[in-house]
């Protein structure tokens, strides 16, 4: 399964807990010493319902999905301030020069400041010369980074020093494994409306992806606790 997010970026489920929903559900049982084979839709989702609305969260710990993520590197620094719950691996540039990849928005993707700063950028169009503008200065930065950088490595400077020139809308990839209840977490704080458009669209992808592998558990969670 995978997501497209923004122009180059997605997520893919690389792998995850089988029937995680049972797991849930079993993991709440066990302080009874009680466990079902077979997820039932009407007792178990009850159940599942009843520990989100509650607030019990220790068995939404227990599964886990892995996803690979392949993100401008300002994006991935807001995602991975979710450390609870996750292990994450990344690409290193101390390692690999291949050609680096640049997020490119849309001209009319550009946002000007919000008045308050907490919001960081407004909904209202910038002028299309901004628009422009930027586009260029974003171009022009890019084969300039990339020029220094090839001339760096030609010039024998080892490559974990030479990727000081890249800038942070380069795109990374890692693979970073978490639990149910972590994934949920980083979904929460990353869908809000103040959260930074970019990143928006990378929660919106783990929604989509968690909701395909623990429907009843993601669907519980997002009714009592958004």
């Amino acid at each position: 399964m995978k997501i497209k997010c923004l122009d180059k970026g997605y997520i893919e489920v690389m792998s995850n807990t089988c029937k995680g929903d049972l797991l849930v559900v079993n993991a709440a049982r066990c302080s009874f010493d009680k466990e079902h084979e077979v997820f039932d839709y009407h007792k178990d989702s009850k159940l599942i319902d009843y520990l989100a609305k509650h607030q019990h969260l220790l068995p939404f710990r227990h599964p886990q999905a892995t996803l690979r993520i392949h993100a401008p590197i300002f994006v991935l620094r807001q995602l991975g301030k979710h450390q609870v719950g996750f292990s994450w691996s990344e690409v290193s540039r101390r390692y690999i020069t291949n050609r680096p990849e640049f997020y490119y928005p849309e001209p009319e993707e550009w946002r000007p400041a919000a008045e308050n700063v907490k919001q960081g950028s407004s909904d209202e169009p910038l002028p299309e010369y901004v628009q422009k503008y930027s586009d260029e200065s974003l171009e022009e930065t890019y084969s300039l980074a990339l020029h220094y950088y090839d001339a760096m490595l030609d010039d024998g400077v080892c490559a974990e020093q030479a990727r000081m020139l890249l800038p942070q809308s380069m795109y990374t990839t890692t693979v970073t494994t978490g639990s149910l209840l972590g994934w949920f977490h980083m979904f929460k704080l990353r869908s809000e409306a103040h959260t930074q458009r970019e990143s928006q669209a990378y929660a919106a992808a783990v929604n989509e992806a968690m909701s395909y592998l623990f429907p009843e558990s993601w669907r519980a969670l997002c009714e009592h606790s958004l």
